[in-house]
């Protein structure tokens, strides 16, 4: 099956799409235990990283999937760029197109940024987060390191806890999860979930303990502090003591269920140290696979060949 130019969002994607992507990236976590992880499939690509908004773990985790590729890779930053000068998205697209770049990573505050930029290039376009909308490429390791633990996703029930209608992972993981038939639901103040959020086809809780210990996969989101300032939730010590994944809560779940977290935590708050480093958490395996599904994702997108 011939991918689509563009990686935009899960949405559109079917299962079996979703499962390209992952049974690719199976194979590259064999070729990222190796002495020297590095096959030529992408040599003479050029790959632009472009990021808008900060980024640690998905642009590193880009580049480094892009350089075990053979790619090479630019990273663009926006404090030392014309962008600080005024400079549009339009006209940076214009020169990117320019410059004739094989594949852009695109990461912007605005929905449908990645989208605009896809329209206006030949390159691929890869969407590495735009505003609230979507960010397919951590859903994708994130389903990836879900089917490492139970091999399918018939039966598996999903909660992802927190602020739901701000966030862009909380909706890709939604999408892949319902494509590949798992059962999702969700679980946050009433401020933080989204109107009409029957349309996503989820369970909605408003009790974290009714729902904690009937879930094989938790996925807490992180708080964005900064959302405190509108008076979405009372307090954080308020949400912590209600929503967050406690060890007392963490006790309370399957014996081979599972805690996922995108990053970064707030430690004390959606999740608590021990839990964070404990023995349910998979938090660090999501950063290992993040890797490997992007390796996925650079080699589809871009054509990659491998050598005999």
């Amino acid at each position: 099956m011939a991918p689509k130019k563009d990686l935009l969002g899960i949405e559109n994607l079917t299962g079996k799409d979703i499962s390209q992507y992952l049974d690719l990236a199976d194979e590259f976590l064999k070729v990222l235990a190796r002495p020297i992880p590095i096959v030529p499939a992408l040599r003479g690509k050029t790959i632009l990283t472009l990021f808008f908004e900060p980024s640690t773990r998905t642009q590193i985790s880009f580049s480094i999937a892009a350089k075990r590729l053979s790619a090479d890779i630019v990273n663009f930053s926006r404090a030392t760029s014309s962008v600080s000068k005024g400079e549009t998205l339009l006209d940076t697209a214009r020169n990117i197109e320019a410059m004739k770049v094989d594949g852009v990573i695109v990461r912007h505050s605005a929905c449908g940024a990645a989208k605009f930029l896809a329209e206006q290039l030949e390159a691929f376009v890869i969407n590495a987060g735009d505003g609230c909308h979507e960010h397919p490429t951590q859903a994708l390791l994130d389903l990836m390191t879900m089917k490492q633990h139970f091999g399918s996703f018939k039966d598996l029930n999903a909660l992802i806890i927190g602020d739901i209608t701000h966030s862009r992972v909380a909706r890709s993981n939604i999408f892949g999860l319902r494509a590949l038939g798992a059962r999702v639901s969700i679980c946050a103040p009433p401020t933080l979930i989204p109107l009409e959020i029957e349309k996503f086809g989820v369970n909605v809780f408003y009790n974290l303990d009714d729902i904690i210990s009937d879930v094989d996969v938790v996925m807490a989101l992180r708080i964005q502090l900064e959302r405190q300032e509108t008076g979405l939730f009372p307090s954080v010590r308020e949400y912590r003591n209600l929503y967050g994944l406690t060890r007392e809560r963490a006790a309370r779940m399957k014996p081979k269920s599972i805690i996922m977290h995108p990053g970064p935590t707030n430690r004390g708050i959606e999740i608590d140290p021990d839990v964070a480093d404990g023995a349910k958490s998979v938090i660090l395996e999501q950063v290992k696979n993040g890797v490997a599904i992007r390796m996925a994702i650079l080699f589809i997108h871009a054509g990659g060949k491998i050598e005999s």
